[in-house]
């Protein structure tokens, strides 16, 4: 039964955006909160490779403190709390609202799915007002691993309760997209960046510039498939 949508919450639904000002004012450049994402996210997946056991938090502070020292700048843990601190409270992109009421007055569950703790996933999610528009928030940090790792998203599947290849996971991240098809789920792709899609990734089977687009079409697909 397709009737649940998994979505990635960091970029995929909430704005990294705020990261910015904070990264010109302590490295002189915003540019650097990207870089400093992808040092979050590739020590995620060296941990998963590695079995290293860690958590998102603990290993966003280690690539800020890696980054700062690779710039030869000093942060007091003041400033580094100011910055953490930001990602806890990161605003929802403005199609994300509209595009889960219309998927759940489509008759679908709407599901957050994210690398962060159960904490900080739930401060996330309150803070940028989306308690109301998902019906359940997990967190990996049960299964002691990340995605994309194959066990996340089964083990996402059992917290649902239905079978991996009755999902959808939505990302902006294609290891993410593809990691969940590895896994047997289906998945959709929204380009918030314009970034190219990794040649040798599994393609996801729906891709648009923004949610309400994406959305539609993975109703129009279901639909079809229920025909």
């Amino acid at each position: 039964m397709r009737d649940t949508v998994l979505f990635d919450i960091n970029e995929t639904v909430l704005s990294l955006a705020p990261l910015k000002p904070k990264f010109a004012t302590y490295f002189g450049s915003a540019d650097y909160a990207d870089t400093w994402f992808s040092m979050l996210l590739h020590s995620s997946t060296v941990a998963i490779a590695t079995r290293v056991k860690s958590d998102f938090a603990t290993l966003a502070k280690i690539a800020l403190q890696t980054l700062a020292s690779k710039k030869q700048i000093l942060l007091s843990e003041a400033q580094q709390t100011e910055i953490l601190s930001t990602f806890a409270n990161l605003p929802a992109h403005t199609d994300i609202k509209p595009a889960l009421i219309w998927l759940r007055d489509n008759g679908y569950r709407t599901v957050a799915l994210s690398n962060s703790s159960s904490k900080l996933i739930t401060t996330q999610i309150e803070n940028a007002g989306l308690t109301d528009y998902f019906d359940q928030v997990i967190s990996v940090e049960e299964t002691e691993s990340f995605k994309p790792c194959t066990d996340v998203y089964h083990y996402a599947a059992s917290k649902v309760e239905r079978s991996v290849e009755d999902l959808r996971l939505v990302a902006t991240h294609d290891w993410d997209t593809h990691g969940a098809m590895t896994a047997g789920m289906r998945a959709a792709y929204i380009n918030r960046s314009g970034a190219l899609y990794h040649p040798l990734y599994k393609k996801a089977e729906v891709v648009a510039d923004n949610m309400q687009q994406l959305v539609e079409q993975i109703v129009n697909i279901d639909n079809k498939l229920k025909a």
